[in-house]
């Protein structure tokens, strides 16, 4: 732990999932931490990663033009990471990932504070998506009110408490199948989430140059199939796959939207149709996790971490080897 504090930093979106591991990699650097959040309760956990008084939670929403003010006050730095995947009442991809960015970008360029918006791989403003056109317009507004803002944009991110591994191996606990939607060929770049916060921090540091889009992608590029299938084998379990054409995904999703807790939205399927990797102009030019001179964590390494729990018999689990490549059960179905 460092000992002396050096920035005021302001973490929008702190309690979330990629948040405690900001909150974490800057309370490390001797930061001073305001977790601004809807709900500070469900940030109260993240003061024992800093020293006595480091990090505090703040009520803010972004619907809400004071809260952000308030929450921003003497600030040097302000970190935006928030974000959703999929609209629900008031909280719909224009209100967050537009507005809310512009309202963050102009609070911070109030006080004078420099800023790191997060955003995220196929933010276009002609996406077919609606979650990817409002990330774009999230990235027009920052750069618009602060032109020497920092953006990053992560592949699918992955770690302890992430959504997307821990799902899928729950799911493969009772079901004998696992869908791949449009046959589970879109590629991503899955980076682990303590390689983005110490990007972050770094950014924060004025380690990297400012002004630009940083793509964040894994040492690893990988389809969702193969990404299925390197869970299955952590896991120690042997399971079909059913392949869902687009079409029906989104006839499933449309039709589920209602539902509470709906698995998938219209929106997420069109993503889906979308490799989620790094762009080649990126690598080009340097605005990759390597202008960090950090090594990336490969899922190898990191999901037995975590998943261990969801084999048979948990960390008692022998794993049995799999010789000759996938076993007969792992083969496609057909929906």
């Amino acid at each position: 732990m460092a000992v002396g504090l050096k920035k005021t930093v302001v973490l929008f979106g702190g309690s979330g999932f990629l948040g405690r591991y900001v909150a974490r990699a800057l309370a490390h650097r001797g930061h001073r931490i305001r977790v601004a959040c809807r709900r500070p309760d469900l940030a109260y956990h993240l003061q024992i990663a800093g020293n006595m008084g480091q990090i505090l939670p703040i009520q803010a929403n972004l619907r809400y033009r004071w809260t952000i003010d308030r929450a921003v006050e003497n600030a040097d730095h302000v970190v935006n990471l928030v974000g959703i995947l999929a609209e629900n009442g008031r909280q719909s991809f224009d209100a967050v990932q537009n507005f809310g960015a512009r309202a963050v970008a102009e609070a911070a360029r109030g006080v004078g504070a420099d800023l790191v918006q997060m955003s995220a791989i196929g933010a276009d403003a002609n996406a077919k998506s609606a979650y990817a056109r409002s990330k774009a317009a999230g990235e027009a507004a920052v750069f618009e009110t602060i032109p020497e803002a920092s953006v990053f944009r992560p592949s699918i991110v992955f770690g302890a408490e992430d959504a997307f591994f821990n799902r899928f191996a729950n799911m493969a606990r009772f079901s004998p199948f696992l869908p791949l939607i449009g046959g589970g060929t879109t590629r991503y770049q899955p980076i682990f989430v303590g390689d983005v916060a110490e990007a972050v921090a770094d950014a924060v540091d004025g380690k990297v140059a400012t002004g630009q889009i940083y793509e964040l992608g894994g040492p690893e590029v990988l389809t969702f199939r193969e990404m299925m299938e390197e869970m299955l084998r952590v896991i120690d379990r042997k399971r079909r796959f059913v392949t869902i054409p687009y079409g029906t995904a989104s006839t499933l999703a449309r039709l589920s939207r209602f539902l509470p807790g709906a698995p998938l939205t219209e929106d997420q399927v069109a993503l889906l149709k979308t490799d989620n990797v790094v762009s080649d102009a990126a690598k080009a030019e340097g605005r990759t996790l390597e202008a960090f001179g950090c090594a990336p964590r490969t899922l190898e390494a990191i999901l037995p971490s975590y998943l261990i729990r969801f084999r048979p018999q948990g960390q008692f689990t022998k794993p049995q080897p799999q010789a000759g490549g996938l076993d007969a059960e792992n083969r496609d179905g057909v929906a």
